[in-house]
C-alpha cells in the first residue's frame, strides 16, 4: 500500500471515535509484531509506513464490525477478514494473491 491508502485507513479508524479498534502491526525488516494499540492518531504513524508488512485490527463487538467493515470497503484496502477481525496488507509474500475487501 501507498502512503496515501495508511493515510485514509488511519484516519478512517480515528474518525470511528467510540468505535475505533485496537490495531497491532508487524514489521517487515524483522517480522516484529508490535502490541495491541488503540491510537490511530499518533501512535499508528509513527515511523511512517514503509515498514508495515501488515496491520492487524481487533474487533471487540458486532457494532464496531460493521463500522470497521464499512470504512475498509470505502477506501477498498487488500486484505482479509481473521478470527479477531481484519488484517490488511502493506506488502504481500511472492505467490500470494489477495482480495481487496471492497464488498
Amino acid at each position: 500500500m501507498n502512503n496515501t491508502k495508511w493515510e485514509e485507513l488511519r484516519m478512517g479508524m480515528y474518525n470511528l471515535n467510540s468505535l475505533s479498534p485496537r490495531w497491532r502491526t508487524c514489521h517487515t525488516e524483522n517480522e516484529y509484531i508490535s502490541e495491541w494499540d488503540g491510537e490511530w492518531f499518533y501512535h499508528f504513524r509513527i515511523g511512517g509506513y514503509q515498514t508495515i508488512k501488515w496491520v492487524e485490527i481487533k474487533i471487540s463487538s458486532k457494532e464496531q464490525d460493521e463500522a470497521v467493515l464499512k470504512i475498509l470497503k470505502q477506501i477498498n484496502v487488500p486484505g482479509e477478514r481473521t478470527g479477531n477481525g481484519f488484517k490488511i496488507f502493506g506488502y504481500l509474500p511472492e505467490n500470494k494473491s489477495i482480495n481487496y475487501i471492497n464488498q
